[in-house]
């Protein structure tokens, strides 16, 4: 699993440098998971993770709040989450996830974004079966046998404890997000590299650097759509 950790790096140190787009997408999905529950993260669950999820992407306290305040004040404004599937170059696989009040809009964006970059839509189901949904941890200051003894004294399961350089990663099912990070509040962890729930690649596909080079193209596309939210992958990107 340690490629995919680097890929999820690699996407994380891209998206930093477009801080404005960040918070966008993060406020839009704080105000939906706020209005489908108690716009409260300490009784809404679901809005925790996602709050906790932008703390690690530095979205300022007053983005988060405002989107909450959003929410609890009742806004009309409504969003459907909806996922699209579909294939790249060389036979990469790519799952969109998008938050849009314009389903016709957001559908024709994803498949011109697609299209024009040597891909094309797949229909549900197409791709989503080769990825895993996970919830993934990025530490420093621990090694793997550390964090795998608070884990077990915590009694909580996970998928895999990888250490690589400075970072271990833990990789666990998504409904154990929560019990990973409190078992790590208990020993006053409470920074992470990197705490996500993300969608991740079964296995990995390496592709040609030509063929590599119209795949960001076609992800940066994708990722600059307004209504979209995540893009995962298969391919194996080389340096």
């Amino acid at each position: 699993m340690g490629r995919k950790w680097n890929n999820i790096k690699e996407k994380k140190a891209s998206r930093d440098g477009e801080t404005s787009r960040i918070y966008a997408k993060f406020g839009r999905e704080i105000y939906v998971v706020a209005k489908q529950g108690e716009p409260d993260p300490e009784l809404n669950q679901a809005l925790k993770v996602v709050v906790e999820r932008a703390k690690t992407y530095s979205v300022p306290r007053a983005i988060i709040d405002r989107a909450i305040e959003k929410a609890k004040g009742g806004s009309e404004e409504n969003y459907d989450e909806l996922r699209y599937e579909g294939f790249g170059p060389n036979g990469s696989m790519v799952i969109v996830d998008t938050l849009t009040n314009n389903v016709n809009r957001t559908a024709s964006e994803v498949r011109a974004a697609f299209g024009k970059n040597g891909g094309n839509m797949g229909v549900s189901g197409s791709v989503s079966y080769m990825f895993d949904a996970t919830a993934v941890f990025g530490l420093e200051g621990k090694t793997a046998d550390e964090v795998l003894e608070l884990l077990m004294e915590a009694d909580v399961e996970v998928r895999d404890i990888l250490e690589e350089e400075d970072t271990v990663i833990v990789y666990a099912e998504p409904d154990q997000f929560h019990a990973v990070q409190e078992a790590f509040k208990t020993v006053g962890i409470t920074e992470f590299t990197i705490a996500e729930l993300t969608m991740l690649a079964q296995n990995e596909l390496p592709i040609p650097a030509d063929a590599q080079i119209q795949f960001e193209k076609m992800i940066d596309a994708l990722e600059d759509l307004e209504d979209v939210q995540q893009v995962y992958h298969n391919v194996e990107l080389s340096e």
